[in-house]
């Protein structure tokens, strides 16, 4: 639909246009009659302020389904969003623009690029105004509703977005195929499976889930794959597989190929820790 240096969209319902940053994570900007949400921020290199002007006059929110580097980027720029309050250290935690360019640099795109971007490029970290939003909490934008559901695991605060009408969610890295719940600021095994618990009542309500990475949609069976897997990691008869996924020892519950792909023919997959199985 539009390319700039730094992003790519596309038009994915009549008013829901998916983009793209350097290294490939997502945003969705959903419009209504009255205003527009911008799901996530990516990385915050180049400025997806002024590219999501050339997508809608509309007055534009920014709501994070969590708090790490590569959705929170765009908060920097608006100077206020809307994030559960779990998360707002997290999102300080990852504000350092320097990690926000590592990020945005490790994608193919920007690896090829004749004039990469530099430093310069980065918008700079600030005091961000932050607005609580809950499970249960409803964004109407005019004619557009979307609903927020809480699914603590990959952090404390991940939210999705459920739009009934279009029978969607906005999913963030709430549950797909590489589901990391290792990283500082993540749960258990056992709270997220409580999580997808909570998350699996509204099942009936959509058909597909659109993530933070992946253009594809995923099916809503993955909450239920997610699920057996949680089980299956307490019970100690996963696969158990060795990796050092983003440099830091963990174990995949599923083996898989290098592009994520259970060897098994699931969907989802989770990335942990023996340490954080079980609450504490």
């Amino acid at each position: 639909m539009g390319n700039s240096k730094f992003f790519e969209s596309e038009k994915l319902f009549d008013n829901v246009t998916v983009i793209a940053g350097l290294a490939g994570e997502q945003c969705y900007l959903v419009e209504g009659s009255e205003k527009a949400l911008l799901i996530d921020g990516l990385s915050g290199v180049g400025s997806l302020k002024a590219f999501v002007r050339e997508l809608t006059d509309l007055p534009v929110e920014v709501v994070n389904t969590h708090g790490h580097v590569d959705h929170c980027g765009a908060n920097f720029e608006f100077g206020e969003c809307r994030i559960h309050p779990a998360d707002i250290r997290l999102m300080y935690d990852h504000s350092d623009p320097e990690r926000r360019f590592g990020f945005a640099m490790s994608g193919a795109r920007a690896k090829a690029m004749a004039t990469p971007p530099t430093m310069a490029d980065v918008i700079p970290a600030c005091a961000v105004k932050t607005y609580p939003v809950y499970d249960g909490d409803i964004f109407d934008l005019g004619g557009v509703q979307l609903e927020v559901i809480g699914v603590p695991g990959h952090s404390f605060g991940t939210i999705v977005l459920l739009d009934r009408e279009r029978r969607v969610v906005f999913s963030g890295d709430a549950c797909n195929p590489n589901t990391l719940l290792f990283l500082p600021g993540s749960t258990t095994i056992e709270e997220y499976r409580e999580s997808l618990l909570h998350f699996k009542e509204y099942q009936p309500d959509f058909d597909v889930m659109y993530g933070g990475h992946g253009r594809n949609a995923v099916p809503k069976a993955i909450i239920d794959d997610a699920l057996e897997l949680c089980g299956e990691i307490m019970a100690g008869t996963d696969d158990r597989m060795e990796s050092a996924y983003t440099g830091r020892h963990c174990y995949y519950a599923k083996r898989f190929t290098g592009d994520f792909k259970r060897l098994d023919g699931g969907i989802a997959n989770i990335a942990y820790a023996l340490d954080g199985i079980r609450k504490k």
